[in-house]
Parts: structure tokens; sequence; C-alpha cells
């Protein structure tokens, strides 16, 4: 078990490190004609950004000696993991696809994992300049204006100032707002969206990339998203994490089971998530 003072340690490790690694996305950012795009052995893409992120993820929090299971170091074996108590389970830049259009809907994940289960979680919105944080049992906070910063070191009483709890929105909608994948739709998520409408009535669909969703959702600001296409573990853990300490909820659309973490496979069942002000679905 985590104490409350190593959690306080470890907070700031990934606050500074997503703070960080969204200064380095940035920097690329404003410079398009150098993205330097290449596709992954799974097909889907990955820029200078990613690349960078990891580096300033892994430099940053290499001084914690946790290991690190990173979007960009997946070739990881199994059997080198399975044992882990304790780890960080990361995704540098989420919302690749996105970077790539210039919406800005990109976020930095990090959590931290203890036997398997998110203990601490943060998501880093830099565009935005806001970061959500969250703490097994500790509470669901977002705290805006911080602006991307290759060094940045910000202690534990400057985190915490001015943070605002989560939701920030408990009340019931007439019309029940639902976040999709801005780019990963797929003819599931159709059908799903048409039984919702058969259910409700009405729905207000919300297309959203990345992790924000869980964010949004966190926030109170969407009541629901169902996800019908492939995602890997580092999508979800932290967003899970800030969800569930907002008083949300994440299971699989499989069983209505709880996802699971650091499994030999990485990738995730379909699943639904449930903002605490989602009344009607």
């Amino acid at each position: 078990m985590i104490s409350d003072e190593v959690r306080k340690y470890l907070l700031t490790n990934i606050f500074n490190a997503a703070v960080r690694a969204g200064a380095a996305i940035m920097e690329v950012y404003r410079n398009r004609e150098d993205y330097d795009i290449s596709i992954k052995n799974d097909h889907t893409p990955i820029t200078l950004a990613d690349r960078m992120a990891h580096r300033v993820i892994k430099e940053y929090l290499g001084a914690t000696r946790i290991p690190i299971l990173s979007e960009e170091g997946r070739e990881m074996g199994y059997d080198e993991r399975r044992n882990w108590e304790l780890f960080w389970l990361v995704d540098p830049l989420d919302g690749t696809v996105e970077f790539i259009k210039g919406n800005n809907e990109f976020t930095v994940n990090i959590a931290l994992m203890e036997n398997n289960r998110c203990e601490g979680a943060v998501i880093y919105v830099p565009y935005l300049q806001k970061i959500y944080v969250a703490g097994r049992a500790w509470g669901s906070f977002v705290k805006e204006g911080v602006v991307p910063d290759a060094a940045a070191e910000y202690d534990y009483d400057t985190i915490v100032a001015g943070w605002r709890c989560l939701p920030l929105f408990e009340g019931e909608r007439t019309v029940p707002r639902v976040a999709v994948s801005r780019s990963h739709q797929t003819p599931e998520t159709f059908e799903y969206l048409e039984r919702l409408r058969r259910k409700c009535g009405e729905i207000e669909v919300v297309e959203q990339g990345s992790s924000y969703k869980f964010c949004m959702l966190a926030e109170g600001t969407v009541d629901y998203y169902v996800r019908t296409s492939p995602t890997y573990e580092w999508d979800t853990a932290a967003g899970e994490l800030i969800l569930a300490e907002a008083g949300g909820s994440t299971r699989s659309l499989v069983d209505g089971s709880e996802l699971r973490y650091n499994k030999e496979e990485l990738h995730n069942p379909w699943f639904e998530c449930r903002a605490k002000c989602c009344k009607k679905i």
C-alpha cells in the first residue's frame, strides 16, 4: 500500500512529467511541416511528437526507479512485466490522429499502477492548458492555466493550490450528451447510438478525440461515452480513475466487468462510461 507521503511525491513527478511532455508536443505542433509521420506495426501513426514526449517522460520518471510501460515501449514482453507490483502506464501522446489533423484534441496520459490497479493519474491537455489529477480515495481535480513548460518543477502545494474538485456539474439534462470518438467510429458505434435514441428519445452526440472524453465525463460536460473500436490499456487507465473519483464508472460492454490491466494482450474490450450526472441511460 502506497503511503500518503509517497503518493504526494509520486503525484508531483507525474504532474511535472506530463507538463514537460506537453511542452515537447506543442513545440512540434507549432512546426507542422516537421511531424515526421510513420506507421507502426498495428497500422496506427506515430509522429516526432510521440517520440519526444516518450523520451521526456522516460527521462523524468526514471528518477523514481519505477518501471514504465508506454505505448512507445510496447515491445516489452509479458514475462518481464507480469510480476510488477508498481509501474507507470503511459501514453505520451494520446490522440495522434487528432494531433496530425491539427484539431487540438490530444493529451498526455500517465497512470501509476499498483498491483495492476490505477492508484494515481494525470491527464494533461496541453493546448487547453488544463490538467486533470486523481488519486484513489483522494478525489478528482482539474487545474487550469497550466502552461506547457519544458522545465516544469511544480511542488505539491503549488499543484493543489487553486485546483477544482470534480465533477463541476451534477444536475440532470433533458437531452443526454453522448460522447463518441471523433476518428474511430465503427458501424457498431452507430448501431449503439440508435439503440440509445430508441431508449432515450433524443440524445446529443459529442465527437471528441483522445482521453479528453474521460475528463469531460468527470467534469459532467457529457453524460455517457461508448467505445466500439480498438483501444489499449494506456488509453484508459488514467481516465478511468479520474472518472471514477468524480463519481462515474467504466465497464466492459462484453460482460459489465471493470477493465483489467497489465494483461498479456494489452487491448481493451469495447466499453461504456457513465458520468455521475448520467441519469437516463
